[in-house]
């Protein structure tokens, strides 16, 4: 295995520099010394979050369950792929900058040569090398760690560095949701206090995240795609999720809440309605009804078993199954039909029941006068309330009059 301080000097593929960089590592602040680093002397971190759903997509696509670092000419072309598609806009902006002014933030790689923190910045010098032919540096730290023996200190430094600087430009939010249920709820290698600290949030916060991207696992069970978070990222849930999130937990009984998550994914997958969010508010609108969510569920109970039945058809769903069980707009239309019957009935009740409100509003302001004070008023003041208070007959006579129609 490579060693860039020992092998790379005897080579002159690592050259040292008259810089540092700053880095918290266990709490203890430190200069460390940056190095010229050959890029061919570098690869990428398959396990950096930014990259969690196309590393699962490239996955499940060959059928593979981790890519192969050995021919690491290859390895490096895969990644680079995922990190441009990842954010297009981002790579070129960098990359203009490297090319006017150099790289400006200097990385973070491990003894062996995996890139901690700069990814970004060494796809762009990757291509800059290729397009000039010229041999290129990357800027960065090297650690005396491993990624098996450190884990947990490189991944909290790694979210330390990525959420500041130009790492923290286009971070998917699919992505955030994937790196906190592996590194939270699967491998169980950070605590939610660890990761909060790591990325300056509060555990209020990531505990909110984590219960978002348990919602994200158990819709991705739903649709019989374990663990395909690039499914996730295309159908782009996160905000869908976070009103799914608001509704569940207003809604006590257990039954009721797992029926209506269940409808809730149902549709997801189902899509009847362009705009997933909108339409998911829509669902909140009925769920926050107590009149009319369980004729609601029972209505939408129907329609998510024709969903389960389809899925039964296709035990392991991916994009083209999805588009297979997509087709049916039979399922759509009852599912687009059934919901906005019944946000027009709570829109309904919620329109009856607002001559009850602003009269029990009104009450409650008139209530609210300290009639003591009225003595203490001037003359002009008193007048000024006798008016209102004429007027408020006159509107109180005109509803009476209607009632006893």
């Amino acid at each position: 295995m490579m060693n860039l301080l020992k092998d790379g000097f005897e080579e002159k593929s690592v050259i040292a520099n008259d810089t540092n960089k700053r880095l918290v590592i266990d709490n203890i602040s430190k200069d460390y010394p940056v190095y010229k680093i050959r890029l061919d002397k570098l690869y990428y971190n398959d396990q950096n979050d930014r990259i969690a759903t196309w590393m699962a997509q490239y996955k499940v696509e060959n059928n593979i369950d981790s890519v192969d670092v050995s021919d690491q000419d290859n390895y490096n072309n895969i990644i680079h792929e995922f990190i441009t598609e990842s954010n297009k806009e981002a790579i070129k902006k960098t990359q203009l900058n490297i090319k006017m002014v150099g790289q400006q933030e200097s990385g973070v790689v491990l003894m062996d040569g995996r890139i901690i923190d700069g990814n970004r910045r060494f796809t762009c010098l990757r291509n800059i090398e290729k397009e000039t032919g010229k041999t290129q540096y990357f800027e960065a730290v090297v650690l005396d760690h491993s990624i098996k023996t450190n884990a947990k200190q490189i991944k909290m430094l790694e979210l330390m560095l990525q959420h500041g600087v130009d790492e923290k430009v286009g971070y998917n939010p699919i992505d955030r949701l994937v790196g906190i249920y592996t590194d939270i709820i699967d491998t169980k290698l950070l605590t939610v206090k660890e990761y909060a600290d790591s990325v300056n949030m509060s555990e209020s916060d990531i505990q909110l995240e984590v219960e978002k991207a348990n919602l994200m696992i158990e819709f991705l069970d739903f649709i019989n795609a374990p663990k395909q978070f690039h499914i996730a990222r295309h159908f782009n849930i996160v905000d869908p999720l976070k009103e799914l999130h608001m509704m569940l937990k207003k809604v006590k009984d257990e039954e009721k809440k797992e029926d209506l998550k269940n409808a809730v994914f149902a549709q997801f997958l189902m899509q009847p309605f362009g705009d997933t969010t909108r339409y998911t508010r829509k669902i909140k609108k009925i769920a926050s009804s107590n009149r009319f969510l369980d004729e609601f569920l029972d209505e939408q109970m129907e329609i998510v078993e024709r969903v389960c039945e389809e899925l039964e058809q296709h035990p392991k769903v991916s994009n083209k199954e999805i588009n297979i069980i997509r087709s049916n707009e039979k399922i759509k239309s009852d599912f687009l039909h059934s919901t906005e019957k019944f946000v027009n009935r709570v829109d309904g009740d919620t329109t009856r029941n607002q001559p009850i409100k602003q009269t029990e509003k009104a009450f409650d302001s008139l209530d609210l006068i300290d009639t003591k004070i009225l003595k203490k008023l001037s003359e002009e003041q008193r007048s000024e309330i006798r008016e209102k208070l004429d007027m408020i007959d006159q509107i109180v006579l005109s509803i009476r009059s209607e009632l006893d129609v």
